[in-house]
């Protein structure tokens, strides 16, 4: 699902911007359930940070993101733990959910670093220091950037989480001050003449397989 994230997420911001996808360099970020970058490059896909599983990658609400394989060795051979259990750790147990000890819903942690819970909050910085480390790494296949863009439920409806990545990431031409609200439609939220522009794109899976649906009938 989430390569029909990206396809309707790169349409929906040509069009917000004025150019065309083909002649576009973005950093797209699906912020969700799962977590993911992509990187494109004259309207395609050229670099993303999913892998074989959906493990890969960003930490994310439940789900690991990336680890060291070392760790996996020595939880089979020093800790005796079978593999079954280790691959349920991993895509139910880590992530958010076990930084924080309580939950992997990003609207719960902002609530709780607010009321003072050290846990929620070094959640969230790993969560968003991973966010700009992903973001940063499919950059790296570009030869500039002509904006970010979030989608994806977090990617939506934080603006929390949003501001925080993009205050860290002056290298790249980014800043923070974003607009922190966003109706449900594609909106710019960086600041009128932005290096950079920030794009947010309401998630559009199921339109996109509507799109494709149609396309593909009319070729028929």
């Amino acid at each position: 699902m989430t390569c029909l994230s990206y396809a309707w997420a790169l349409a929906r911001a040509a069009e917000l911007l004025g150019r065309r996808p083909e002649r576009l360099h973005l950093v797209m970020v699906h912020l969700g359930g799962g977590c993911s970058a992509c990187a494109v490059r004259d309207g395609r896909s050229v670099d993303t940070t999913m892998g074989f599983t959906p493990l890969e990658g960003l930490v994310m609400s439940r789900r690991s993101g990336n680890i060291d394989p070392g760790a996996l060795t020595w939880l089979l051979t020093r800790k005796n733990l079978p593999a079954n259990e280790i691959e349920d750790v991993l895509n139910q147990r880590s992530g958010l959910l076990a930084l924080s000890g309580t939950s992997g819903d990003t609207r719960d942690l902002v609530r709780s670093r607010t009321a003072g819970d050290e846990r929620a909050a070094l959640a969230l910085d790993v969560f968003t220091h991973q966010c700009r480390r992903g973001i940063a790494g499919m950059a790296a296949s570009l030869s500039r950037l002509d904006a970010l863009v979030f989608t994806g439920e977090i990617g939506e409806d934080q603006p929390e989480i949003r501001e925080e990545v993009c205050a860290g990431l002056s290298v790249f031409g980014l800043t923070g001050g974003l607009r922190p609200l966003v109706a449900e439609r594609p909106e710019i939220v960086s600041e009128p003449g932005a290096r950079v522009p920030v794009v947010v794109i309401p998630t559009g899976e199921t339109q996109q397989i509507n799109v494709e649906t149609r396309a593909l009938l009319n070729r028929a």
